[in-house]
């Protein structure tokens, strides 16, 4: 299983690291060059919903499709929670009939409901449980 951990390199600065041997850098939305926990998050999304779609994409457009999902929400800050988060999927459709255009929205919109466990656990809610460990001598 890959092990996932934030090390803090500064002031509300900190680097996530996988055991894969990934990097990102999260900090501050005053800071250039890394992303806030909540762009994580709605990147976790976007990124899910995509590469839940995929595979039913590729069979209908080619393995080539290009496709961005663009996400969006604002933050509702007395409440510290993100109320609502946007998706779109752009995608080019044209060479499709009205009918395949519609078959193709049903398979993505199922695909992504049965697999992306970003959004699914969004949308369910999760228990997060958070301890301390003291871990000087």
């Amino acid at each position: 299983m890959t092990e996932l951990w934030v090390q803090r390199t500064g002031s509300r600065r900190y680097t996530g690291y996988s055991s894969r041997g990934a990097q990102v850098l999260v900090g501050s939305e005053d800071v250039d060059g890394v992303f806030t926990p909540g762009e994580l998050l709605k990147i976790a999304l976007a990124a899910c919903s995509g590469m839940s779609s995929d595979q039913p994409l590729a069979r209908r457009l080619g393995d080539d499709y290009r496709a961005v999902v663009r996400v969006s929400g604002d933050a509702d800050r007395e409440n510290e929670v993100y109320p609502l988060l946007e998706e779109t999927l752009e995608l080019d459709l044209s060479g499709l009939s009205a009918e395949e255009k519609e078959r193709l929205l049903v398979v993505v919109d199922r695909a992504i409901d049965l697999v992306c466990t970003v959004g699914r656990t969004l949308k369910a809610g999760t228990k997060v449980n958070f301890k301390v460990a003291d871990v000087g001598s």
